[in-house]
């Protein structure tokens, strides 16, 4: 008698354990994201973000201007950006979400060629808190992926890792935006074999909304810059991937750049799939001239620090998404709506 009570007090606790893991969090209706930090300048950008009480802010990469093989240091320039008062406050307030792009990786258009990237993964994942069972300490890179709010009002974040995999970019002579061109080797990789395996996988689980966040631009075209379109076999490859996958509601962010615009892309794409790119928080573009983007769906783009913003309203059967630049008074400058359809019955 004892036993059988036993294993029912058992199993009614390993039900509450499992009931209270699988309850479902709050629907996500603002996200708030942003790049490039001088962590050892001012970010009073933070005051902002901050007041706008977020439901969860995403960190784009270049979070720090590492920029070096000596890990003591990398770690004490992460100490610079967790001692900043809005970065704290932030912290407490908010669940955070970070990928890296080269500064923070370690060196300035850094890939896989970089020395000490298994070093600075480490150093990435003491800062970020990441837990000792996070997959982000197995595994080579810091791609990584979370799932927010009920069924019907479902948000997928895929945190990309542009940097620990990629192969040598082509140079030629310096553009406006840099020297590197497109590059049609296939052998040359964006992501590397096992995150693009893990990838498809993310993309087949059930979401009514899909934040894809790549550090460098994904949709605007090769201008002399890093971007995907360098390695248009890659680029394509993810587009591909959405459409084979059948991933609902995709909507790229990025970052890298120090400037923000939105871009889209209708071509090629099971459908209209928009890019918002948001740089930076606490830097001025000194050339303020943006480089040739013909899949800009907006004209204006702005160059003073700025933050994004994915503002959701759910609705049965529909999400009304409003995709946003502020600037540090919190005025909107970049603004883009539209409408994701999903079937309630996944």
């Amino acid at each position: 008698m004892h036993l059988t009570l036993g294993r029912l007090f058992v199993l009614a606790v390993s039900c509450l354990e499992i009931s209270v893991s699988a309850a479902p969090s709050k629907p996500l209706r603002k996200i708030l994201f942003g790049s490039c930090i001088k962590q050892q300048n001012p970010v009073p950008i933070f005051d902002v973000i901050n007041a706008n009480e977020p439901d969860l802010f995403i960190f784009l990469g270049d979070n720090i201007y590492g920029d070096t093989q000596d890990m003591a240091l990398l770690k004490r320039k992460y100490d610079q950006l967790g001692a900043l008062p809005g970065f704290q406050q932030l912290r407490k307030s908010a669940p955070l979400l970070a990928t890296w792009d080269d500064h923070d990786f370690g060196v300035n258009d850094g890939g896989a060629n970089y020395a000490k990237r298994e070093q600075s993964q480490r150093v990435f994942n003491d800062f970020w808190n990441e837990p000792d069972n996070s997959p982000r300490r197995k595994r080579e890179g810091i791609y990584d992926a979370r799932m927010f709010g009920p069924m019907g009002k479902r948000v997928q974040v895929i945190l990309l890792d542009t940097r620990y995999f990629r192969g040598e970019l082509r140079k030629g002579e310096r553009r406006v935006g840099g020297p590197y061109y497109p590059n049609r080797d296939k052998s040359i990789t964006m992501l590397g074999d096992a995150q693009w395996k893990w990838l498809e996988r993310e993309l087949r689980r059930p979401a009514e909304i899909r934040i894809i966040a790549s550090s460098i631009q994904c949709i605007p075209e090769a201008a002399g810059q890093e971007t995907w379109s360098n390695l248009p076999h890659e680029r394509m490859r993810l587009f591909d991937l959405i459409g084979k996958t059948k991933a609902k509601g995709v909507v790229i962010i990025s970052g890298d750049r120090h400037w923000s615009e939105l871009s889209a892309i209708s071509k090629d794409v099971p459908y209209r799939i928009h890019e918002l790119t948001s740089s930076s928080m606490n830097q001025i573009h000194g050339r303020g001239t943006p480089t040739e983007n013909r899949f800009r769906a907006v004209k204006s783009t702005y160059h003073q620090p700025n933050f994004g913003a994915i503002l959701i309203d759910w609705n049965p059967g529909a999400a009304k998404v409003q995709l946003e630049i502020r600037d540090a008074d919190n005025e909107i400058k970049i603004k883009q709506r539209f409408v994701i359809q999903h079937d309630q019955r996944e």
